[in-house]
């Protein structure tokens, strides 16, 4: 099983989706630098701080729009199926999650980092 398939990828919005991935590898790359590094002014920190806000942010931004996409297309429809609305709510849900988690996994790094300074 593939941890991250191209498909959830694509069904997430691929501009959001591909956007926020590039944005967790340079938090991951930053702390993995930062952690065999020493950074005494904290630029670092505030690298990984801003990209990873940055990609929970861009994620909401993605489930807005799509939202709204969606909300379109239903106020246009005589009759909608609760399972094409179902899969459309699961589908605008994704990008939003993937920050979510590129946004987490970022600050555990700042933890680490942090852990790392005061020792």
């Amino acid at each position: 099983m593939k941890l991250l398939p191209v498909s959830i990828l694509n069904n997430g919005g691929p501009i959001f989706m591909y956007t926020i991935l590039v944005a967790l590898l340079i938090c991951i790359i930053l702390i993995i630098k930062a952690l065999l590094k020493s950074d005494s002014n904290g630029k670092a920190l505030k690298l990984i701080k801003s990209v990873s806000l940055f990609a929970l942010v861009w994620g909401f931004l993605g489930m807005m729009i799509s939202l709204i996409i969606a909300c379109d297309a239903i106020s246009v429809a005589n009759r909608i199926e609760h399972n094409i609305l179902a899969i459309g709510l699961k589908l605008a849900l994704l990008s939003p999650t993937f920050g979510i988690i590129t946004f987490l996994i970022a600050r555990l790094g700042i933890i680490a980092l942090i852990l790392k300074e005061k020792q």
